[in-house]
């Protein structure tokens, strides 16, 4: 696709100064935990940890994206704080939280701001 795209286009594919970044999450749960128990802390995952600090999770319980409630971006603070939240927690065995990437496009770089 040609490079030399209008503001409204850039805007609409969310490419350039309207690149949107978000990170994922990878989750692992210890082998004997009961599906109620993943319920439950997952639904405290989104209700404290994301949507309580205006993002949104994409994905299921093992896996999932997370970025800005609305249009925008999740700021390098906003991803520190869920980390964080998760680390309290002695639900899972292991998690992994990515550096922020773009979410629309995975695989482009980060723009300078």
């Amino acid at each position: 696709m040609a490079k030399n795209r209008s503001r409204r286009l850039r805007k609409k594919l969310c490419v350039d100064e309207f690149q949107e970044l978000g990170f994922e999450l990878q989750l692992s749960y210890p082998d004997d935990t009961e599906d109620a128990a993943i319920e439950a802390f997952f639904a405290d995952l989104v209700v404290d940890a994301i949507e309580g600090k205006g993002m949104a999770l994409i994905g299921g319980e093992e896996f999932a994206v997370v970025c800005s409630g609305k249009r925008g971006s999740v700021t390098e603070e906003q991803r520190a704080e869920v980390e964080a939240w998760l680390k309290e927690r002695k639900e899972l065995s292991s998690f992994a939280v990515s550096p922020l990437q773009d979410v629309w496009y995975p695989e482009n770089p980060i723009n300078p701001a």
